[in-house]
């Protein structure tokens, strides 16, 4: 769990290890998710696509049916 209270409860990763989800619990018991792209300079580092959601969800399932609708590769 971080300092904020959040904690990483699920991460997804496409086939090519360029992208990835991860589903994350926040500290008032809500989820999200945010979309990640590897850094193509650092390949072990991550930054936030632009285009990153920050809706909340009431439950791991919701946010991780949101990243499935809203995250075209996912739904490959």
């Amino acid at each position: 769990m971080s300092a904020d209270g959040e904690e990483v409860v699920a991460t997804l990763e496409d086939d090519t290890g360029a992208y990835c989800v991860d589903i994350i619990k926040q500290a008032d018991g809500r989820f999200t998710y945010v979309e990640y792209a590897r850094n193509a300079d650092d390949e072990d580092a991550w930054h936030p696509r632009e285009d990153a959601t920050a809706a909340t969800y009431p439950s791991e399932f919701a946010a991780y049916t949101a990243a499935m609708r809203d995250v075209a590769w996912l739904g490959d």
